[in-house]
């Protein structure tokens, strides 16, 4: 019998078992992956942070507050049902954390941001709607790692201390349940496999388990790596039709598992038709887990056709409104859509997100990103690889010989070449005056009055049917799976709820299970970097409760 059992090593688990053993209690945290995984997903991400009012936009010139945060979070998120009661609590207890203590404590336990803050899902409607007003995605030096690493550091030390038992490569198959209280949980000890962080792993038993604690906490993930749940839960009437093929933004462990145990003993989930899928997703061509797929993190000036040839109109442009702009592409009965950029765009504007792609920030030196963003030449490495080697890269001097590549990608979707060159030369005639009518040609130029944009993330506007700027480039960009938006319904300390509101007793959740807290948090939408620190907000309010 121990105080506390943690189901699951990423990183809402990690802060809650650091939290809770720095309060003397006794943890055991179980992971169905090996020791090479701790951390989970959020390994694997750019290690950005929604935070409100810091040095580091103060000094790129951001006037930012908790009254405006406060404005678009409630503007994006769009509470409207009424379990959305602990969601909006939850949200409202982030924004303070986010323009308060959140900085300072996570500074204290060593973490660090890049200088360059990140503009990120811009919105593009109202004033009152969804999207951020300002720069809020702060970098992690060392991106998803430099996350991670703190906690890792400060859960092993724990554990050589004796305060916390950290057990991989144990299933759990069961919550145990007595007298309608959870008072442990049931599993499979599957065999040792040293398989790479994020590959698939064995499922062999060797043997089972049986643990008893206080409390239970479950911080499992989301369901982004099984696609045929995705789809189950996929909002047809919001979104549309969902999509026959898509590329998965996470490992396939990443599969619900513990959401349907917890639900199948009386647990409450709620806003299971919220998630947050990508639009510009690559098909990795040097694949980790199955199906892997990698977001494009764009500037703002590739131009974006739809899968018909149609180019995308405001608000639908590249980092503006992720699930509009998701609508919009599934409206062709498609899944796909096209960006047609040049080199010069390429070298300027691409980035792919997660850290393995990143490796000058993944590293936290600042010369690593000098030599790699602004002193080298061509795009940065991971970006020319894919240009070189990705399935779904097309590069021409020409146009004809660019669409031509296009069709032989998509034959049964052929976009027509007069229509694409066309669309093209009206925008390239908005580039020469200061004005424009061209709302994607005016987002340019807002997007380079920020200083950070300026200097590496918006090139200067050109013309791109102008050979100067060449060769021409062609990506077509698929849906990707990422995060639940809702899930275990809990309270503002992470006490899992039953359906009727009562207290499911013994039973806690953090992280994406619990739809970053309160069963969702994030609303209908997301202002991205409120993923890893919804995890890190959550995780620390359950550590503190149990």
């Amino acid at each position: 019998m121990v105080d506390v059992i943690i189901v699951g090593g990423g990183l809402a688990g990690l802060v809650a078992a650091r939290e809770a053993a720095l309060r003397g209690r006794q943890v055991v945290v179980l992971d169905q992956e090996g020791r090479q995984s701790l951390g989970g997903q959020a390994f694997w991400s750019l290690g950005g942070l929604f935070m409100v009012d810091t040095p580091e936009q103060r000094r790129m010139g951001v006037k930012d507050s908790a009254e405006l945060a406060y404005a678009d979070w409630m503007g994006s998120a769009q509470f409207e049902r009424p379990e959305d009661e602990n969601p909006r609590r939850v949200a409202e207890a982030y924004l303070e954390f986010a323009s308060g203590e959140m900085r300072s404590w996570l500074r204290e336990i060593g973490m660090r941001w890049f200088p360059v803050v990140g503009w990120a899902e811009r919105g593009g409607a109202l004033a009152h709607g969804h999207g951020n007003s300002v720069p809020r995605f702060h970098i992690t030096w060392g991106t998803g790692p430099g996350v991670v690493a703190p906690f890792e550091r400060d859960v092993r030390q724990l554990s050589g201390d004796g305060k916390i038992d950290l057990q991989f490569r144990r299933k759990v198959t069961e919550l145990i349940v007595e007298n309608g209280v959870v008072k442990g949980v049931r599993g499979a000890i599957l065999a040792d496999d040293a398989a790479e962080r994020g590959r698939s792993t064995s499922r062999d038993i060797v043997g089972d388990f049986e643990l008893r604690a206080e409390s239970v906490v479950l911080t499992t993930g989301g369901i982004g790596g099984d696609h045929e749940m995705v789809r189950r839960y996929w909002p047809e009437d919001r979104l549309g039709t969902a999509p026959k093929r898509m590329v998965a933004g996470v490992p396939d462990y990443v599969d619900g598992q513990m959401q349907r145990q917890a639900e199948a003993v009386g647990a409450a989930v709620i806003n299971g038709d919220r998630m947050w899928h990508y639009t510009e997703g690559l098909a990795n061509w040097d694949p980790i887990w199955p199906n892997h797929g990698i977001r494009v993190l764009p500037g703002p000036s590739s131009m974006w056709f739809d899968a018909l040839g149609d180019r995308m109109e405001a608000p639908y442009l590249p980092g503006f409104d992720s699930l509009g702009t998701l609508k919009r592409i599934l409206s062709t009965g498609h899944a796909h859509s096209w960006f047609i950029l040049t080199q010069k765009i390429i070298e300027k504007e691409f980035a792919l997100s997660g850290s393995e792609q990143n490796p000058d920030l993944s590293s936290g030196k600042f010369i690593e990103v000098l030599k790699g963003r602004l002193l080298s030449k061509g795009a940065p490495a991971p970006v020319e690889a894919f240009k070189r080697h990705g399935e779904d890269f097309v590069v021409a001097d020409e146009l004809d010989t660019l669409v031509a590549g296009m069709n032989a990608v998509t034959p049964e979707v052929p976009v027509s070449l007069d229509k694409i060159r066309f669309q093209i030369a009206a925008r390239d005639g908005q580039i020469d005056n200061p004005f424009s009518k061209d709302a994607q040609v005016t987002a340019i130029r807002g997007a380079r009055a920020f200083l950070g944009d300026r200097l590496i993330r918006t090139a200067k506007p050109h013309r791109i049917l102008d050979p100067a700027n060449g060769p021409l480039i062609a990506v077509r960009l698929n849906i990707l799976t990422r995060k639940s938006l809702g899930g275990l319904h809990t309270d503002i300390a992470g006490q899992v709820l039953k359906p009727d509101g009562s207290a499911f007793e013994g039973l806690f959740a953090a992280g994406e299970v619990a739809g970053f807290g309160g069963g969702g948090y994030h609303g209908y939408n997301a202002l991205e970097g409120t993923f890893l620190g919804g995890c890190i907000f959550s995780g620390r309010a359950v550590g503190r409760a149990v």
